[in-house]
């Protein structure tokens, strides 16, 4: 009985050996034929035909990958948002932020599948695409490749990293404000922050992924539960519209940005879902996978947004849980909508302790590579927390994230890479496609300081307070 495993492996090796040999085949004549049709070499090569699709994902599986990581806690941020910028702004500036921020993926997207064909790679990775553009670019600009790698690889450190920062302050503000109203209990937000440190440790420092598949499970029911019994409550008694802003002052405007674009973006999921598709040809185009997706994002998030605010105006939390009357179901919903991220932790933590653990772990002795790697992820964890204790007020700290992160993450870098990828290639008549790129790198900027500095005075006010 001890030797059946070994048997089965081999018989599945060899099983997976000839289907390699098969579909090698298949990829050798296609390239003949390509050849006699007078194609360049690049264009003989087709990533996709070259990726391993064992365990593919069809186009539905990607839709939904895709659905689940723009629809976060993101949304209940969205009446903030509409807050911050009016009913009628708001609707206009939701749907234009949504179609930059799809613009900027099929951008990411069609770059990395071209410069697959260019380095003859089945795929690449968000900060891989970044450095072969630059390699692969003109002359001048090849100094730059380990940077640009370098570069996106610590903005999507920091993109995650604050994203769990900006979680733990929303945990315990939920927390704070059912206790709160349901007992004499007064403590500072402060010390709810610190407490959470006990369960975020033990939930944070698991390394094997499919250990925290019950806690995704039970987060997704409770978030999807929540944010009905929120909409709910949404809809039930609206006051008059006219009661509410239709367009704030201007100067409140980067605030509205920063919050959609901290609600809207998963940017950082995008390149692994399309290469881990059966059909990735699916993913772009029209309506394409992405563009599916998008649009239901987007459409939520505005209603969302729009009612939210029309609830209940000028008073608009951070998160519209907050919002909610201190009833039996409300108080539930605040509580379980609070477990769902508190267990949904771990999975978003293990971006950045991955990210840092490729710079670190080399460096220390093979025989302490596990004491390390759970010292560092527990530091880690002391570090979210310590910063949320810093900072505890949510709606501006969720708009200084999303204008420094996203806007580096989301609207510069993919704009950065299309301008690379294409000097050889031409950007169009008029330069059309580098003019766009530009503008998109100036809006990304834009969003950056003005965003920031938005953010950061309402912070300064919060401590004076």
């Amino acid at each position: 009985m001890e030797k059946m495993p070994s048997v089965i492996s081999i018989n599945s090796a060899d099983n997976m050996s000839s289907t390699l040999k098969l579909a090698e085949n298949d990829v050798i004549q296609k390239n003949a034929k390509n050849l006699e049709l007078g194609k360049s070499d690049p264009e003989l090569y087709n990533p996709f035909d070259y990726r391993d699709k064992t365990n593919a994902t069809p186009d539905t599986g990607a839709l939904l990958h895709l659905l689940k990581s723009s629809l976060g806690t993101g949304i209940l941020a969205m009446p903030s948002a509409f807050k911050n910028g009016g009913l009628i702004f708001s609707i206009f500036g939701t749907i234009i932020v949504g179609y930059i921020c799809t613009h900027c993926v099929h951008m990411l997207v069609r770059c990395s599948q071209l410069l697959s064909s260019r380095v003859k790679q089945p795929s690449l990775g968000f900060p891989e695409t970044a450095e072969v553009a630059f390699k692969t670019g003109p002359e001048k600009y090849r100094k730059w490749a380990k940077f640009s790698w370098v570069f996106v690889k610590i903005s999507l450190f920091a993109t995650y990293y604050f994203g769990n920062t900006v979680y733990v302050v929303f945990i315990a503000k939920s927390f704070e404000q059912v206790i709160e109203n349901h007992t004499a209990f007064d403590m500072n937000i402060r010390i709810y922050i610190l407490l959470l440190t006990i369960p975020l440790v033990p939930l944070g420092i698991i390394r094997t992924l499919k250990y925290l598949v019950p806690f995704s499970a039970m987060a997704t029911v409770f978030i999807m539960f929540g944010l009905a019994i929120t909409l709910y409550y949404t809809f039930v008694d609206l006051p008059d519209m006219e009661t509410r802003h239709y367009i704030t002052h201007v100067q409140q405007w980067p605030l509205f940005f920063s919050t959609v674009l901290f609600a809207m973006e998963g940017i950082g999921t995008v390149l692994p879902i399309e290469n881990s598709m059966k059909t990735p040809e699916h993913f772009l185009g029209c309506p394409g996978v992405l563009n599916i997706a998008m649009s239901v994002v987007v459409v939520l998030y505005g209603c969302v947004g729009f009612f939210g605010y029309v609830k209940f105006g000028e008073a608009t939390e951070g998160s519209i849980t907050l919002n909610l009357p201190p009833t039996i179901l409300a108080e539930s919903v605040k509580i379980l909508v609070a477990l769902s991220i508190l267990f949904t932790y771990g999975l978003q933590f293990s971006v950045p302790s991955e990210i840092m653990w490729k710079l670190i772990g080399p460096k220390i002795s093979e025989r302490y590579h596990n004491i390390g790697y759970y010292l560092m992820r527990g530091l880690m964890i002391c570090g979210t927390v310590l910063v949320a204790i810093m900072i505890p007020d949510l709606s501006p700290f969720i708009s200084l994230v999303g204008a420094v992160c996203f806007s580096i993450l989301g609207l510069f870098c993919p704009a950065v890479i299309e301008a690379i990828t294409y000097y050889d290639e031409g950007y169009g008549p008029l330069k059309i496609r580098l003019v766009k790129d530009i503008v998109i790198m100036l809006m990304a900027l834009f969003a950056l300081v003005s965003g920031s500095y938005i953010s950061i005075i309402e912070i300064i006010e919060f401590y004076r307070k």
